[in-house]
Order: structure tokens, then C-alpha cells, then sequence
């Protein structure tokens, strides 16, 4: 892919509507020499690839080599109909986009490189474009998704963040029906902002609590604002307009040079301290306080607490809510124990932080048959600074 196709396409690329990129990556590809190519993205429960183009065939993440591509995040190639086809991951920064097949009767290592370039900068194209496009958003939706959950789903961010250093990812279920749980996450220069709510219901109101919830911590964050002015804007903010509305959460910063954790626990589950094979017992548990939007029950004068502790490289801070252990099959629940050591027993296979989530959260539906009764989250952060060079 030399200088000036690149070129070319990425003019094209700002002239066309989004549902007409499949055919401008077709032609680029046959430019490159290639017999074809095909932009396919991940569905909003990561089963699915879904091809940008609608005349091609919906792919299983679990079984095909485009999901293998997807999964691990490696280049894959296969035979098909005399061609050989090549699976490229479309990934920007952290976050696992979809995947590139690219079509050609012979492979070398310029081709390959050619194929790798153009993944790349088809992901900042799907990346830039699918904010303004519902075209890219609807293709990627299985079913209808309800008013309450469109609304909250807004306000999430990507599935995941990060660096060299540090990664933040998240999963939530029931996908089109969510209530009033979400995550947050963010960047700021060194330091992880990251966050997960939990709000009374299953309704309008419950998502809306947890969208003023979201709002408010970007908002003071954006601010400059410390850790505690940020839960006491939430506060301050449910209480005048909400009152009759509350949410658990935990906010957190991670300084990702020095691994210092800093946290604010709002009457939610403690997070989870994974270190090496284990948890660390009750290492994030704190005294209890009461949910965001009531404040008040401190009693007059007294802040909100902010706790600290040091993570060692390798470490895994888990935030979840309580749908995950609470999903049942019959009266069997899915547990602490085995939510940790499912986190644990990927993680020793191999698993990157997103695709353990991938699986953890499909296990936790097939325990519950599809079918949870409460909204289900989970964010995982992992600490893995670079090593210190000698002198």
C-alpha cells in the first residue's frame, strides 16, 4: 500500500457516507493487488462479526478464524475457494473493533505489511465514523433495544482503555436491557480514572440516576476536581433534582507510574485485589458508607472517605456489581469464588484482560440460561508497568 493510495483513500474516505466504505475498501484492496477485502465488526455482545457489507455472511467469534483473529489479536490466514484469505484485528488503542478479511492468490511478507496498514487506518476510520453514523451502530445490534437502555448506553465509553502500563475493561448484561448499571473509565495523562454504578430499579429512573451519576464524575473530573469533590457532585446533584433516587458505586484513580490506588466506596460491593494465582482477602474492603444521592446519613460535617493502597506490577483490581455473583440456575449461584477464579484461571492461560471478560460474562449468562433478573458489570484493571532501566 504505497504513499499515494493511502492517500487517495483517505480522501475518498471523508467525501463518502459511511454505508458506502465497504465498496471503497474493496477497491483499495483490489489497487493493492488483492482479489478483495471486508470490514467486519463486533457485535454489542461479542458472539457475532457482523460484515459492513450486507451481502456477506455473519461470522461466530467462537468458531471461525475471523473470531480467532479477533480473539487473540494476531494476524490469521486460511484457505478458501483457491484464495487465501487473510484475517487482520481492527483494534484502536485498547479496544477491539472488528476485524479486516482481505482476499489474495499469493502472500508475501510486502503484501502482509500492505494488509496490516490498511487495518490500521481503517480502524481510525470506523473509530471516527461510527460516532455520527447510527448506520454503523444499528449493524451491529442483534434485537431491539429498550428506550431506558439507548439512553444509558450514551454515556458509556469504549469497552476498553489503556497503555504499555495499564488497562481498563469493561462488560455489561443484559446488552438490550440494561437498568441502572454502567462502568466508566478514562485517561488523564498518567493517572486511570475508572468507575462503576449501580442504581435502585429497573426503569427509566434508574438509568437516568446513573446517567447523572456518569455525567457528574466527568464533569468534576474534567474539572481538575480530587477524588472527593467528585462523589460529593454526584452527591449534591441526586439529592436537588433525584431525591427520591440513589446509587452504589466505586470510584477509583490509578497513578499508572506509581501503581497508587486511591478509592471512594458509596455503599457498593469492595472490589476484588488479584494478585498473582489469588485474592487478596479483604485487601479493598473499606467501612461502609452510604450510596451516592444520600449523603445526609453521614451526618452533618462528616466527607466522604478516600482509601489508598499500593499495586504491585501484575496486580488485577476487579469492580463488579451484584448481579454478577447473585445470577443463579435454580438455586445454585454463581458466587465470589468462582467469578475470582474464573478471572484467575484465564489469566494463567494466556488470556488477554478484554477476552477474559468476554468469557466471563458469556459464562455468567449460560449459569442464569440468558436470562438475568438483575443488570450484571464488570471492570477490570490491570497494572503492568514497563521495567525500570538499569541506571
Amino acid at each position: 500500500m504505497d504513499e499515494q493510495l493511502l492517500e487517495r483513500m483517505l480522501a475518498d474516505v471523508h467525501a463518502i457516507a459511511p454505508y458506502q466504505l465497504p465498496g471503497l475498501v474493496n477497491r483499495c484492496a483490489r489497487a493493492m493487488g488483492l482479489t478483495g477485502a471486508a470490514i467486519y465488526l463486533i457485535d454489542l455482545q461479542q458472539r457475532i462479526l457482523v460484515p459492513l457489507d450486507e451481502q456477506d455472511a455473519r461470522l461466530p467469534v467462537d468458531d471461525s478464524m475471523a473470531g480467532w483473529a479477533y480473539r487473540t489479536v494476531s494476524v490469521r490466514i486460511e484457505e478458501d475457494q483457491g484464495d487465501l484469505v487473510v484475517w487482520v484485528p481492527l483494534v484502536d488503542g485498547a479496544e477491539r473493533l472488528g476485524v479486516l478479511g482481505m482476499r489474495s492468490g499469493s502472500m508475501d511478507a510486502g503484501r502482509l505489511r500492505r494488509c496490516r496498514l490498511l487495518a490500521h487506518t481503517l480502524s481510525m476510520v470506523v473509530t471516527t465514523k461510527r460516532t455520527y453514523s447510527d448506520w454503523f451502530v444499528a449493524r451491529t445490534r442483534t434485537r431491539t433495544m429498550h428506550a431506558r437502555t439507548e439512553m444509558l448506553r450514551a454515556f458509556l465509553p469504549p469497552r476498553s482503555i489503556g497503555t504499555t502500563s495499564v488497562i481498563s475493561t469493561g462488560v455489561l448484561e443484559p446488552a438490550y436491557d440494561l437498568g441502572g448499571d454502567a462502568f466508566d473509565h478514562s485517561l488523564t495523562r498518567n493517572v486511570l480514572h475508572a468507575g462503576i454504578f449501580d442504581s435502585m430499579g429497573h426503569n427509566l429512573a434508574s438509568g437516568l440516576t446513573t446517567a447523572v451519576a456518569l455525567a457528574c464524575c466527568r464533569n468534576a473530573r474534567r474539572s481538575r476536581a480530587d477524588l472527593p469533590e467528585m462523589v460529593e457532585t454526584v452527591d449534591r446533584a441526586l439529592a436537588q433534582w433525584l431525591p427520591d433516587q440513589f446509587c452504589t458505586g466505586v470510584v477509583c484513580q490509578l497513578d499508572a507510574d506509581t501503581g497508587v490506588l486511591r478509592w471512594s466506596n458509596c455503599g457498593h460491593p469492595a472490589p476484588l485485589l488479584i494478585r498473582g494465582q489469588r485474592v487478596l482477602d479483604k485487601a479493598l474492603d473499606s467501612p461502609p458508607e452510604p450510596p451516592m444521592g444520600l449523603r445526609a446519613l453521614l451526618g452533618p460535617g462528616v466527607a466522604r472517605a478516600v482509601h489508598e493502597t499500593a499495586l504491585e506490577p501484575g496486580d488485577r483490581v476487579l469492580l463488579y456489581t451484584d448481579g454478577v455473583i447473585e445470577a443463579r440456575r435454580g438455586g445454585d449461584e454463581f458466587g465470589l469464588d468462582r467469578f475470582a477464579d474464573f478471572i484467575i484461571r484465564s489469566a494463567a492461560g494466556g488470556q488477554r484482560p478484554a477476552e477474559i471478560l468476554r468469557l466471563l460474562i458469556h459464562d455468567i449468562l449460560d449459569h442464569h440460561n440468558n436470562k438475568l433478573t438483575d443488570d450484571a458489570t464488570i471492570l477490570l484493571i490491570e497494572w503492568q508497568p514497563k521495567p525500570t532501566s538499569p541506571g
